[in-house]
């Protein structure tokens, strides 16, 4: 019997019940939204269900939603079921005074570099990570880049001709 995404959420709901949200399937891959302490038990569940085995994190990454006050930074993981071929992705919220996530290394090796990136661009603090240092950008650098805290561009620039662009 193949792996569906409504034997998933199944699954996901007897173990937590109503504790894990906003439940979708953008393009056929289920997502869903837990509360940030439950990040590894999520995917301790995950990679451990014999029936489920996403034991593959494909990406992770932040989104920064400046409007949503108390959870304003957004931390997306993907798993991977190698066996099944299915995927599913699932969000954290952190609060941007207190980005406090804990760290996915311990169950994920490819979890250290994407989260020292995550770190790097927007400022979450994975608790628990061996090494959370700025991996791209220079230690020096006092301010995370990705978060939309910053204009696009330069509106006092005067070596743009806006004609050259279209404006």
């Amino acid at each position: 019997m193949s792996l569906t995404n409504d034997t998933i959420k199944q699954k996901l709901t007897e173990k937590f019940g109503d504790q894990l949200s906003d439940w979708q399937e953008p393009y056929g891959m289920l997502t869903f939204t837990a509360a940030k302490d439950l990040n590894i038990k999520v995917m301790q569940f995950l990679y451990d269900d014999a029936e489920l085995r996403f034991q593959f994190l494909t990406d992770l990454q932040a989104v920064h939603y400046p409007d949503r006050k108390g959870e304003e930074l957004a931390v997306v993981y993907h798993l991977h079921n190698l066996v099944d071929n299915v995927r599913i992705r699932f969000k954290v919220f952190a609060d941007i005074t207190k980005p406090d996530v804990f760290t996915a290394t311990a169950l994920y090796q490819s979890a250290n570099f994407m989260e020292r990136e995550t770190y790097d661009f927007f400022g979450v603090n994975f608790v628990g990570h061996p090494n959370l240092i700025r991996i791209l950008n220079v230690d020096e650098m006092d301010y995370f880049p990705m978060r939309k805290e910053f204009p696009l561009e330069d509106q006092t620039r005067i070596d743009k001709d806006d004609e050259m662009f279209g404006r």
